[in-house]
């Protein structure tokens, strides 16, 4: 079941000193920094992993909003405002709200169709669950070889090159392949530009997903 924006807006977020977690300063600050549509579902959404356990570590990775309890259970972004679960995959997913990505995840339209808040503590609360499971075992991520116009284009920029060799390898992957992929010289060229850019900013390939 989903509920209207106006109607699941106008109830009042659970207090955060209810739980005893420590809330990250950080958080306030993307959420403030967050498009008028997103900011009152990024609230809700927040609001519901703090209630769904007392123990959750709130956090920012990957420039997003981030929460833990035996390893990641998931996290919100303000990009079309969604949430996401570590293991979102594995959920039972009894709402039928999962969608595609690399985790899996309820995303949120702009026209404020929201997951009631009962309902997402529950998912929230069966990610927590999971991660006192065995996490599945993953095959290396493997990383095709530094081209060398890249490489070349990462040394000109300490601060890109710092980025990119401290990326997990799932996200060295995701640059390397994006520029790879490119048929033509010129758009090889306009990648590479636009990676260093980003890099040199500390975003993942994905950041706007």
């Amino acid at each position: 079941m989903v509920n209207d924006l106006d109607a699941f807006c106008q109830s009042k977020p659970d207090p955060v000193a209810e739980t005893t977690m420590t809330t990250d300063p950080r958080v306030d600050a993307y959420i403030a920094k967050a498009p008028d549509f997103a900011r009152p579902m990024l609230e809700k959404i927040r609001a519901a992993f703090l209630k769904a356990d007392k123990d959750i570590e709130e956090t920012i990775k990957w420039g997003m909003p981030f929460y833990q309890k035996n390893g990641l259970v998931g996290g919100m972004a303000a990009f079309k405002a969604h949430v996401n679960f570590s293991r979102g995959k594995e959920l039972s997913d009894p709402e039928n709200l999962i969608q595609g990505g690399s985790m899996g995840g309820i995303r949120i339209d702009r026209d404020g169709k929201l997951p009631a808040r009962k309902t997402l503590i529950a998912y929230i609360k069966e990610a927590i669950a999971l991660n006192g499971t065995a996490a599945p075992k993953r095959r290396p991520v493997k990383v095709p070889d530094m081209p060398e116009d890249f490489a070349t284009a990462l040394a000109k920029n300490a601060r890109a090159k710092e980025t990119f060799e401290n990326f997990a390898p799932s996200h060295k992957r995701d640059y390397l392949e994006w520029i790879l992929e490119a048929r033509q010289a010129a758009t090889r060229e306009r990648r590479i530009a636009q990676a260093v850019e980003w890099l040199a900013e500390g975003k993942p390939r994905h950041w706007k997903h």
